[in-house]
Formats: C-alpha cells, sequence, structure tokens
C-alpha cells in the first residue's frame, strides 16, 4: 500500500511541475517558424505578468521589429505605434509607445544577456518599461543588471536570427520590417 501511495504522490508531483513548467512556456510566431520561450517568474514576476496580459489580449499580433541591430538584438513590442494591425501604426514613431498600462518598476537581477535572452526595453529610466522587448543575438554583458531579463528562448533561435536587419547608420531602424504573427 505505501508503494502506491509513494508512486501515486510521485505522479502527481510530475504532472503538477509539468503544468507549473507549461505556463511559463510561450510560443512567438515569426514568418520563418515558431520561437519557444521560457518566462523567468521567479526572477521578474511583474514583467512576467505584464507580457503574459498583454499576450493574452493579443496586442502583440501584428507588431513589427522596429529596431534590429545585426550581431546586438531585435527589438519589438511597442504595442501602440508598431502594431501594423492598428489604425495607430505609425512605422517613424515605432518605438515610442507602450501599452495603456502603466510602466513597471525594475526587476533586475544577476542572469546574464546572453543569446536568446529576451529583456525590457526602457528609456534611460530604470522604471519606465512597459510593453517593448528585445532578444539577444549575441551575449551583450554591458546590458547585465542594467535591464530586466524576463526570459530566454529555448527552441527556434534559428528563427529569430532570420529577423530582418536594420539600417547600422539609423540605430538600426527597419523599414520594412518582420513583425510578431502571434505571442501566447
Amino acid at each position: 500500500m505505501f508503494k502506491i501511495i509513494l508512486k501515486l504522490f510521485f505522479l502527481f508531483f510530475i504532472l503538477i511541475n509539468q503544468t507549473i513548467s507549461e505556463e511559463n512556456i510561450m510560443i512567438l510566431k515569426l514568418k520563418d517558424g515558431d520561437v519557444k520561450i521560457e518566462l523567468f517568474d521567479d526572477v521578474a514576476p511583474n514583467h512576467v505578468k505584464r507580457i503574459k496580459e498583454l499576450a493574452a489580449a493579443g496586442k502583440y499580433d501584428g507588431v513589427v521589429f522596429h529596431r534590429v541591430i545585426d550581431g546586438f538584438m531585435a527589438q519589438t513590442g511597442d504595442v501602440k505605434f508598431g502594431n501594423s494591425n492598428s489604425k495607430d501604426f505609425n512605422l517613424s514613431m515605432a518605438g515610442m509607445g507602450g501599452s495603456d498600462l502603466p510602466d513597471l518598476n525594475q526587476e533586475f537581477s544577476n542572469l546574464p544577456h546572453d543569446r536568446g535572452t529576451l529583456s525590457m526595453a526602457r528609456s534611460s529610466n530604470p522604471n519606465s518599461a512597459n510593453s517593448q522587448f528585445f532578444i539577444c543575438f549575441k551575449p551583450a554583458p554591458f546590458l547585465d543588471k542594467q535591464y530586466t531579463v524576463f526570459g530566454k528562448v529555448i527552441e527556434g533561435m534559428e528563427f529569430v536570427d532570420k529577423i530582418k536587419r536594420g539600417d547600422e547608420n539609423n540605430n538600426g531602424a527597419v523599414s520594412d520590417p518582420d513583425k510578431i504573427i502571434s505571442f501566447k
């Protein structure tokens, strides 16, 4: 009897653990394929909550990668001016907007900005992150402990690598940008 109870407990633990981990997995659908992302709600709970909230509302669907710098990162997430499906879409202003929700206080951590890291974009004010984020193409240690890391690509980085690059002479601005098809 004890062995049966032990086995049931073990099975229950595995199922619960799997459910918890699936809650923190999202799929970023790009033109070239799906990118599987693990969110770090234990490190940046408020930022993860914000990303999930905006994604659940479909706010990221159609949002362009407005700033993409080869060898550095791809920035997206301007749900106000960067959403190509919205009446407010304005590529020249993409990167200056956010959601209608209040800005977030920083949740800096010891997690490094490695290849595949997702981190929140912000202004010079460390407590100004809102909806915009970026994905690192390569390690960027100069960003460590200055930007909130909230996730990491765990599958499909080869599709992130195919995002159209921007103009090096214009801070990575992209004239005909790729976009997020969906983020769920």
